[in-house]
């Protein structure tokens, strides 16, 4: 199976980043325009979606707080309007840390309801053993929602279409229908194999649902945007949902036959994905770890 990744997406996006902000002084902005109105921002941390237009700026994700005045310049230089919304993929710091001075600058915070109960709240990621404080009341979504919401800004009908227990609990999908380009947050990324923070209500088989779910919304001319990586389209979704299903089942069928944790580790069910994704945060044994740790329990 051959997966539509980019050179660029080996070399320059193959370490999944941390959850906390590295060095922001040393970070540079860069911008991919892909249509008239919709920009990906690029810096540290996930992959910012940008809408710009006659009625509002539309901002999806919004990385680490001390960004944000880099961001707001970055966006100066593509339209005046002010930020007026934001709306976050899922809880993670890499994505919703300049909530807060976003929401100062004026903008109002939209995400999933478990997006905030999880920001309202310490939170322990098990995969990194980390605990991550609550955080300030200023950065907590102000609107949330339970299936989908939806945005008629700009000549465009935006929705966010919430993809159960996938990356995590509260991740959404926010799909340009007009523009036809969605933002998938880190249910989809192009930079290595897919974290699956299971101590946040994520599953590895909801994240092949999620993915499932947004292929049956979009076409061939659709444009992608991962939550971290190089821009993708329907093709790349596809591989990439193809590659996951291929490890699911290869470990499904070893569990079936008897198999422990240890023999189908043993069995390298990833190798020719691995020079790839491999090398990212999440590595070869970790991605079996968690499709084992779902399977195992049906």
């Amino acid at each position: 199976m051959r997966l539509h990744l980019s050179f660029a997406s080996i070399f320059v996006a193959i370490v999944a980043p941390a959850l906390r902000a590295q060095n922001p002084d040393s970070v540079t902005i860069r911008t991919e325009k892909l249509t008239d109105g919709v920009y990906v921002l690029r810096g540290q941390g996930g992959n910012i979606g940008l809408a710009v237009g006659p009625d509002a700026v539309f901002v999806v994700d919004d990385q680490f707080a001390p960004l944000t005045p880099k961001i707001l310049a970055t966006i100066r230089t593509i339209t005046d309007k002010p930020v007026r919304f934001v709306l976050n993929t899922h809880w993670h710091g890499d994505h919703t840390g300049g909530n807060e001075r976003m929401g100062q600058a004026g903008a109002l915070i939209f995400a999933h309801d478990n997006v905030r109960r999880r920001m309202s709240t310490n939170q322990f990621i098990e995969f990194l053993k980390r605990e991550e404080p609550a955080a300030p009341a200023g950065a907590l979504p102000v609107v949330t929602f339970s299936n989908a919401v939806s945005f008629h800004i700009n000549g465009d009908e935006v929705s966010a279409i919430h993809l159960p227990a996938a990356h995590t609990d509260g991740d959404a999908a926010v799909y340009f229908r007009r523009a036809n380009i969605v933002h998938m947050g880190d249910v989809y990324i192009t930079s290595g194999f897919p974290f699956v923070d299971r101590s946040s209500g994520g599953s590895f088989t909801g994240i092949i649902a999620g993915v499932e779910r947004v292929l049956s919304l979009i076409n061939d001319s659709t444009r992608v945007i991962p939550g971290h990586g190089v821009t993708g389209n329907r093709a790349a979704l596809i591989a990439y949902r193809d590659m996951l299903a291929t490890i699911r089942d290869r470990v499904r069928e070893r569990i079936a036959a008897g198999a422990t944790l240890e023999q189908i580790l043993a069995a390298k069910l990833t190798a020719e994905f691995d020079a790839q994704l491999g090398r990212g945060m999440v590595k070869s044994d970790d991605i079996v770890r968690f499709a084992y740790a779902d399977l195992s329990k049906r």
